[in-house]
């Protein structure tokens, strides 16, 4: 069944311009993964310091394997140094119910 992972961050602007490097490699990693499909990177209007990626993935399965693969923990963590609030995720299932 088809997930749509929902990705909060808040990336304050003293830290965006070392963090959207490291946030665009992570995108290039993903993009290789078995099961990744689509995602996009979105920022509030109305808070210009949120952001909300979502991304589709083929199966939860598929998106656990990245999410506790050693290359993503690795940047994750470099990431995570930079946030005033630790990144919040959510799981979406798509299809028939």
């Amino acid at each position: 069944m088809l997930a749509k992972i929902l990705i909060k961050r808040k990336i304050p602007p003293d830290v965006q311009k070392q963090l959207l490097p490291m946030l665009t490699q992570l995108r290039k990693k993903v993009v290789a993964q078995p099961g990744y499909i689509s995602g996009e990177t979105l920022r509030n209007f109305e808070d210009p310091e949120d952001y909300l990626v979502i991304s589709t993935w083929r199966s939860v399965e598929n998106w656990q394997a990245w999410l506790n693969s050693p290359e993503r923990k690795a940047l994750h963590r470099e990431i995570e140094e930079l946030l005033p609030t630790p990144t919040q995720y959510s799981i979406y299932l798509l299809g028939e119910f």
